[in-house]
């Protein structure tokens, strides 16, 4: 049809609609004409998006197809321009609309800059249609802002969407959460409160449904895509990253919240910091840093509290228990030095059970008088606690208050170190050398409260590297040594490249070098090599700063045990990359990496369906460890459980009970060495 023709047609429907409408308001198909109205938006749109590529991907600009460009741009504004008009005249009559028009609005935005999955098209055209076309879905989403059943389509708890159009949801979120402040309390406390709207329907609350929404966008995290800054006064306007994008306009909101709904914040707030997924907890734990500045002592003071009982209160070591805590350290800073007087009374540093509070928090956010104060007590504690374990039965099970102990001591030396008195600084030593006389290979391999218990005591021993005895450094090097052949887990190795790098500051007496030197020249070679990218990063750097200021520069060529890892420090010191990848090239990974990891959301078509259930053995095959690590892990822990009964053998005599239930394990062990012959012949 021609375009006259056609924008003619729905100019007359519309005025004609409008004309009549007190008589034919309730006849008119109104979902039928917003479904047009949005194809043709649509329709337009993708031509003036393919105009644009075309004229993007020639190298002289053809003025025809600029003139047809800008024609497209126009039919576009009018169609959206049409659609506003008769929505803002129909809207009570919209109900079964709001689906279309929500999806128009993601649709759009995922074809245009900065999706993923956008148009090439040069800057020039992209700021023309942004401005002639894409500014008039602003006021319509303004007018639906007031409409329940819309809110029921964005907020809809089961609402899942493909890959492409989970950005543009999130800028929508945000585009609804800046427009809310100017709206009534009620409107807001409609946006913002969860409801139950029938029994097979939930709507979430906008601030968790952003919070969601912007965990879905992890290809546009890590590339990073960027949107349009705010301009500040006498300052041009820079891009910002979609991570900035949603803090400010996550901050700004918090800081209009109607107070009546701070109940709703805090919800959304702790259960966005309690999320697995680290950059969803660190955007809200920005957010909760703001509300701790922007508000007053008190508040601040009471969120700190009430973190700090939450840390108490969970059981074991989780990724939740981190998150809290890193959140804990944050707050810490902001409270007023009298509120934090009244939590050191209401938490005081002198009873153990505080000590796993004590380890989040760092002492330098404690005034001098304070800190000075506060660490002494944390010491004590922490080396009272230490001796107690030696001087008790040495159980596994009373590792736990060990390992609280020891994690508090690290704090007191990572931020307040200055403040411990030679006394203190020795008496730590010495109980770290005392229990360093416990650990052994096959211990630490079999026990994982063991391998936090030796997590713990290299760094800290590594902060007194320069008093510590020469023998007990070669027993921690020879140790480290044997625990790296045996491919420990990587939390492990970091600890042992914590002490390594530790040991760059000092100047090995020339009885032990024969020792050290060699060993520690293995153990770098054997982390250089290692494939796991977070163990690679953490060598490279310790290499470095092990490099820079050790004596020993000798041992530093035979760290690098093939070209390949010379090659690779070489990069990391000229800071190139390893791979030579463009940026359109880039894209595409990340595109295919975000269909990966949002599977759930991703629409699976019926062939594919098929397709997996058809083949169930290489589907479950994708998540199942390789069977020999599956043997050696199962073996590891039968050798660790060996090895503590035959701990716990020499420190009292054994229960009657213990010898029937080894013969039966022999009994068992003996059977399993006839299937293993069985299957070898």
């Amino acid at each position: 049809m021609d375009h006259a023709f056609h924008a003619n047609t729905w100019k007359f429907i519309i005025k004609q609609s409008l004309k009549h409408q007190s008589v034919i308001k309730s006849q008119l198909k109104h979902k039928n004409i917003i479904t047009s109205l949005c194809e043709d938006v649509l329709f337009s749109f993708h031509s003036c998006l393919q105009l644009a590529e075309q004229m993007a991907h020639s190298d002289a600009q053809d003025s025809a197809d600029y003139r047809l460009f800008q024609k497209t741009v126009k039919l576009c504004r009018f169609f959206a321009n049409s659609l506003l008009h008769y929505a803002k005249e129909f809207l009570p009559f919209l109900s079964d609309s709001c689906c279309t028009l929500h999806q128009l609005y993601l649709q759009i935005h995922s074809k245009f800059p900065p999706s993923l999955y956008a148009a090439r098209v040069s800057k020039a055209q992209q700021e023309e249609m942004a401005s002639t076309f894409l500014v008039t879905l602003d006021p319509l989403i303004s007018q639906l802002l007031t409409f329940q059943p819309f809110l029921q389509v964005v907020l809809d708890s089961k609402l899942e969407l493909p890959c492409e159009l989970q950005f543009p949801q999130c800028l929508l979120l945000v585009v609804i959460m800046d427009k809310l402040p100017a709206q009534p309390e009620d409107v807001q406390t409609l946006w913002c409160t969860e409801s139950q709207v029938s029994e097979t329907t939930t709507r979430v609350s906008l601030l968790r449904a952003i919070f969601s929404s912007f965990e879905q966008c992890s290809g546009e995290l890590s590339l990073p895509v960027h949107l349009q800054g705010v301009r500040s006064q006498g300052q041009a306007e820079v891009a910002v990253t979609l991570y900035q994008h949603v803090c400010v306009h996550l901050c700004a909101f918090i800081a209009s919240f109607h107070p009546s709904l701070f109940p709703e914040l805090d919800a959304a707030l702790l259960n966005a910091v309690l999320s697995a997924n680290m950059i969803t907890s660190l955007l809200a734990m920005d957010a909760w840093c703001f509300l701790a500045r922007y508000g007053s002592a008190e508040l601040c003071a009471h969120h700190v509290t009430i973190v700090a009982h939450l840390i108490k209160s969970c059981p074991g070591e989780c990724y939740q228990l981190t998150n809290l805590s890193v959140l804990l350290r944050r707050l810490f800073f902001f409270m007023a030095p009298p509120q934090q007087v009244e939590f050191i009374q209401k938490f005081s540093p002198k009873e153990a059970e505080n000590l796993p509070l004590w380890q989040c928090i760092s002492f330098r956010a404690l005034p001098a008088e304070l800190r000075k104060q506060t660490a002494h007590e944390v010491t004590r504690v922490g080396i009272a606690q230490c001796k107690k374990w030696l001087s008790g039965t040495h159980t596994l099970g009373e590792l736990e208050s060990l390992i609280a102990a020891l994690s508090a001591l690290l704090a007191v030396c990572s931020s307040a170190s200055e403040a411990l008195d030679t006394g203190q600084q020795t008496a730590v030593v010495e109980v770290g050398s005392q229990l360093w006389a416990f650990l052994n290979v096959k211990l630490v391999i079999g026990q994982p409260y063991v391998q936090q218990t030796l997590n713990l005591l290299l760094p800290l021993l590594g902060f007194f590297i320069q008093t510590l005895d020469p023998q007990l450094i070669q027993q921690v090097v020879t140790l480290q040594t044997s625990l790296l052949r045996l491919e420990p887990p990587d939390h492990v190795c970091l600890a042992v490249l914590d002490f390594v790098c530790s040991l760059g500051k000092l100047f090995i007496p020339q009885a032990i070098q024969d020792k050290i030197l060699p060993n520690l020249s293995s153990m770098f070679a054997l982390l250089l090599t290692d494939r796991n990218w977070l163990l690679e990063q953490h060598t490279l750097e310790a290499f470095t700063q092990f490099a820079e200021g050790t004596n020993h520069e000798e041992i530093v060529p035979q760290c690098l045990s093939s070209e390949e890892t010379k090659n690779k420090v070489v990069s990391f010191l000229e800071k190139t990359g390893f791979v030579d990848e463009t940026a359109a090239a880039r894209v595409e990974r990340v595109k295919k990496e975000k269909g990966i990891f949002w599977e759930p959301f991703a629409k699976v078509t019926v062939e594919e369906a098929k397709w997996s259930s058809s083949q169930p053995y290489a589907k479950r095959a994708r998540h199942e460890l390789p069977l020999e690590e599956e043997y050696r892990s199962a073996v590891q822990a039968a050798t660790g459980a060996l090895e503590t009964v035959e701990l716990l053998l020499q420190k009292s005599p054994a229960p009657d009970w213990l010898l029937m239930k080894m013969e039966t394990l022999q009994e068992r062990i003996d059977k399993l060495k006839r299937r293993v012959l069985e299957g070898e012949t």
